[in-house]
């Protein structure tokens, strides 16, 4: 299921004069998924822009080496 698809399954009930949206939890983590997705997707974008712009230089771009930061994530 796409993340449109989950937003799409809404289901909505009112209570105390209030309105909720309700969502199965599988099309919850669906939807999750997908903005993360969309988000990375920005991100990618953005550091290829920097990269263009850098002339295709990693390090004037801001890009760091691997060898530097591996051992943070791992």
């Amino acid at each position: 299921m796409m993340g449109i698809e989950a937003l799409q399954s809404v289901q909505y009930i009112s209570a105390k004069g209030k309105r909720f949206a309700v969502v199965n939890l599988d099309d919850w983590e669906t939807l999750l998924e997908w903005l993360e997705t969309v988000e990375d997707i920005e991100i990618a974008k953005q550091a290829m822009t920097s990269l263009k712009a850098a002339g295709g230089d990693r390090q004037q771009a801001g890009w760091l080496r691997w060898d530097e930061v591996k051992e943070e994530l791992g």
